[in-house]
């Protein structure tokens, strides 16, 4: 069988190209996508789709990538879409990113150009112990890399490229979605499933090699608003209650020892305090809830919703509102339902000659509501670490072991229909 290679180094120059686009998303803006920026990144897979030959590749008017590789096979085959997100994380800038390659890996602390005290360490970050001789991608210390998701956006185009170089390669139709503000949570807002017309999906945004991930968290957001009472300072006794001082009391009171992300690892949730924001008069809290138990998860809304009752208890004249929200649920729930799609995951990250490894996420992708839409849709690695951060970095080697399982994906839905 044809394999994959990384000829003239095409996989880490279309990943550096794409990387220096600065595609960070915003949760504060109303709009889809939440950056116009983000189109910038979707305009050039649609020139470069396009070029290869994929006639209708295009950008729609929320910022959503479609593209279809038509199949060459005489079976009916299932039709598959490989997805990933174009947006990086608003945690980090992402504005003039320098990637920079540090080749033949040999065990070294990174210390990063731009900012000596960002270092890549192997005790800070194990998987590097398994990166020695390999190329390490990381920025240049100023910004995040971007390697969440770009890395998966570059592996789907790599793999786009040799699917259509050489038709003697069998496949089903395969369909590439490239999304906007995955990393606000609004990711498959506007996604059009008809229009996709996938049977199948998986996602190309997670981590360690061979992962093969068929669940997440399931997620809610909340918003505290706390109504104080405001009075001039110089004659506030036995008046004022300050909106910032009840929000930080609730925020204070959530248990700091369980419940908390500093605290909990595996399969435990949490509760989260992202931002807050407001004054004496009004002050308002957004949380993220996370639990990979639906019941857990209503209990932890259930909890943030007592510990603010039991506080505000002591502000009689102020009230509060808290709005809980779904975000996404746990893919697991879809995917047991469709073992076959696991299956062919995990065969495929085996013929790449990677031992796989079937987990858990802690945290989301686009996948998660994309399989509770009616596409069950698990998530592969793509070689991403450290991501949210200035220290965030990608193995060049990973990532070409990542396009490998695309495409063995792709043959063995073929090769079983």
């Amino acid at each position: 069988m044809l394999k994959y290679q990384n000829k003239n180094n095409s996989l880490e120059n279309r990943f550096a190209k794409y990387v220096q686009i600065d595609t960070q998303s915003d949760p504060a803006s109303p709009t889809v996508p939440s950056t116009e920026k983000q189109k910038d990144l979707g305009r050039v897979l649609v020139a470069e789709l396009l070029e290869i030959g994929i006639a209708d590749a295009h950008l729609d008017e929320w910022g959503y990538v479609y593209a279809t590789i038509p199949s060459n096979s005489d079976k009916q085959v299932p039709v598959i879409c490989f997805c990933s997100h174009m947006d990086t994380s608003p945690d980090c800038s992402g504005t003039n990113v320098k990637p920079i390659i540090h080749k033949n890996y040999q065990g070294q602390d990174l210390v990063l150009p731009d900012d000596h005290s960002i270092v890549l360490r192997m005790s800070e970050h194990p998987d590097l112990k398994d990166q020695i001789g390999n190329d390490i991608i990381t920025a240049s210390g100023m910004t995040l890399l971007g390697a969440d998701n770009k890395s998966g956006v570059t592996e789907i185009m790599e793999a786009a490229v040799f699917l259509m170089a050489n038709p003697e390669f069998k496949h089903g139709t395969i369909r590439i979605l490239f999304t906007p503000d995955e990393e606000i949570g609004r990711g498959v807002d506007k996604a059009d499933l008809k229009k996709l017309g996938a049977d199948f999906g998986y996602t190309v945004d997670g981590e360690t090699l061979g992962s093969i991930e068929d669940e997440t968290f399931s997620a809610d957001g909340a918003v505290l608003t706390i109504n104080g009472v405001s009075t001039h300072p110089g004659f506030a006794k036995g008046k004022m209650e300050s909106a910032i001082k009840i929000l930080s009391d609730v925020i204070s009171a959530l248990p700091a020892d369980c419940l908390s992300p500093e605290s909990t690892e595996d399969k435990e949730g949490f509760i989260h305090p992202v931002s807050i924001s407001g004054s004496v008069e009004q002050a308002q809290g957004r949380f993220i809830l996370r639990a990979f138990d639906d019941e857990q998860l209503k209990a932890n809304g259930e909890l943030l919703d007592a510990t603010v009752q039991n506080i505000i208890e002591d502000f009689p004249n102020s009230t509060y509102e808290l709005k809980i929200t779904e975000q996404y649920r746990n893919m697991k729930q879809v995917l047991d339902q469709y073992p076959q799609v696991i299956e062919y995951g995990v065969e495929a990250i085996r013929r790449a000659g990677i031992v796989p490894k079937q987990q858990s996420i802690r945290g989301g992708t686009d996948g998660s509501r994309l399989s509770f839409m009616g596409l069950p849709c698990p998530n592969i690695f793509a070689g991403e670490h450290a991501f949210h951060g200035k220290q965030e970095w990608a193995s060049v080697q990973d990532m070409e072991k990542a396009v490998e399982t695309i495409l063995n994906i792709a043959a063995i839905w073929e090769e079983k229909a």
